[in-house]
């Protein structure tokens, strides 16, 4: 596990990263930085990175982030997204779990459509 710090102007946060080989990817190519996005109760980001979409599923929980191979992008779910049927986030397509994060669903919720985010190893 690595600890990753996302930064807007909103909000700072940690998130601890998994051994995936998606994860390594991305952590050898931080810091990043991108304008966020958002899907309901997921913001979303473009990497540019290519990352193996070995292990890609539907099945995500809040608190997750995940590698969108489809849009080269990362995911941070906090709750219901557009092709939710419960209260949990389901992702427009499969995406591969590259860590977790603790922080609330409300403070992730300020994070607003079109501010920077920066993404670096803490």
């Amino acid at each position: 596990m690595k600890k990753v710090l996302f930064h807007t102007e909103t909000l700072s946060f940690t998130a601890e990263f998994n051994d995936s080989p998606a994860a390594e990817i991305i952590i050898n190519s931080l810091p990043i930085e991108s304008e966020v996005s958002t899907w309901g109760d997921e913001i979303y980001f473009s990497t540019g990175i290519t990352a193996p979409s070995e292990g890609a599923t539907m099945e995500v929980n809040i608190g997750d982030i995940a590698y969108w191979p489809d849009g080269k992008c990362i995911c941070i779910f906090f709750g219901r997204t557009p092709a939710s049927t419960s209260d949990n986030p389901v992702p427009a397509s499969p995406v591969v779990i590259i860590g977790k994060t603790r922080e609330s669903p409300e403070s992730l919720r300020k994070i607003r459509e079109g501010e920077r985010i920066r993404v670096s190893i803490a």
